[in-house]
């Protein structure tokens, strides 16, 4: 039993990390009011404008063995970081700018996404001439995935604890300082007001449009960064066209199943990661049909949750009042 969850917790552990991105992201955009379905579709950017500037990078180099580690690091996270937040951008001009309706233009931005991966990636993917529908950018990847010198020597605490990329880290520090802001600064005051009763935040004179602006389009970088994670530590560098599953919509679930909380998240997307890989652990034989009902598992363990918050009705366990509406300051 012992040697099992060695084995599988890793394993949880890296496929819950795109999910503790893309959760925390949404949380932190949800807090300013806004639903963002558009998170699967920010992640697909995310992994893919990381994967271009790897590209074009590795490119450059005669032999990409010379990478240089901080250029390596430093350009896929930079492109990265900057398609996310192009993508907010276009949700918030949309949403907050313009008042279109939050969903559909989640809905949107999710398919535009996943087609503006899909093309590009099938555009790198004839740019290498590969006879295998993927990419391969191994010298990044090996610079993502670089673990602790000293975590294998540690045995089982190394394993569980040390033999992580370095993204893996930055998901939890990332939550762990978004919790903190929400809960113990004047910023994440406001912008939990802005969220609740924005009427209210605006006649005490918080700009309404600023934080749902900022709110978002920090969500979006963060939720991006998921997309990078999987492709340059899960996913070993490959790129592969509608490779990220249903992931981005797996992250938005937990946001429910976490009650608004990113410390929670941390936990959460592990636990989520395990049921996701769950059925590849448990022996099914040639049963196609049991695998399809333990992939489902996620999305069944957010529907109890689900119920038994509503059932509970505390106000600390509701998603923000305002949640999906846009705020007309004439209404006041």
């Amino acid at each position: 039993m012992f040697d099992f969850l060695v084995s599988f917790i890793p394993r949880a552990v890296a496929q819950g990390i795109p999910l503790l991105y893309g959760s925390t992201g949404e949380i932190i955009t949800e807090k300013s009011g806004n639903l963002n379905l558009g998170i699967p579709g920010v992640m697909y950017v995310g992994g893919i404008c990381g994967v271009i500037g790897s590209f074009i990078y590795e490119s450059s180099l005669s032999d990409p063995s010379l990478i240089n580690p901080v250029l390596g690091v430093l350009i896929p996270v930079f492109c990265c970081l900057l398609g996310s937040l192009v993508m907010g951008l276009i949700y918030c001009f949309l949403t907050v700018t313009l008042r279109a309706n939050q969903n559909v233009t989640g809905l949107a931005i999710t398919t535009f996404g996943v087609g503006f991966g899909n093309f590009f990636g099938g555009s790198l993917i004839k740019l290498t001439g590969a006879d295998v529908p993927s990419i391969a950018l191994s010298a990044t990847s090996n610079l993502f995935r670089t673990t602790l010198p000293f975590a294998e020597s540690l045995g089982w605490f190394g394993s569980l604890f040390l033999s992580y990329g370095f993204l893996a880290y930055v998901a939890i520090l990332i939550a762990l300082g978004a919790s903190y802001m929400l809960d113990h600064t004047r910023v994440g005051l406001q912008l939990r007001a802005v969220g609740e009763d924005p009427a209210t935040a605006d006649a005490a004179g918080i700009s309404i449009a600023r934080y749902k602006f900022v709110a978002t389009c920090v969500g979006c970088m963060i939720a991006g960064l998921g997309g990078l994670y999987y492709v340059m530590d899960y996913a070993n560098g490959v790129w592969s066209n509608d490779a990220f599953g249903d992931r981005g919509w797996l992250a938005i679930a937990l946001v429910i199943f976490t009650i608004w909380r990113p410390n929670v998240s941390i936990v959460a997307s592990i636990l989520f990661g395990g049921l996701y890989i769950l059925y590849l652990f448990i022996p099914t034989g040639t049963d196609l049909a049991v695998k399809e009902i333990y992939k489902m598992l996620p999305y069944v363990v957010t529907i109890v949750v689900l119920i038994l918050t509503s059932m509970r009705n505390k106000r600390e366990n509701q998603p923000p009042e305002h949640l999906g509406l846009p705020y007309f300051r004439e209404d006041r």
